[in-house]
């Protein structure tokens, strides 16, 4: 599997348990922005932003392409 594909896969783990959060407990804005320390949320959008800035880099890459 490429670093591509895993990063990819991280992501969709990653929004499997949002969708789980969201049914079980629900997702506010404060759950989504502003987590409290230790909910299962935190570092949620920094994580994710992050992992999707590596995908559109490695995809440039294998492109050839400029960003």
């Amino acid at each position: 599997m490429s670093n591509k594909q895993k990063l990819i896969q991280r992501m969709l783990e990653m929004q499997r348990k949002f969708i789980t959060q969201e049914h079980k407990e629900g997702v506010t804005l404060e759950d989504y922005y502003c987590p409290e320390d230790g909910h299962p949320l935190e570092n949620y959008r920094q994580e994710y932003a992050e992992l999707a800035t590596q995908v559109v880099d490695l995809a440039h890459e294998e492109k050839g392409s400029k960003r």
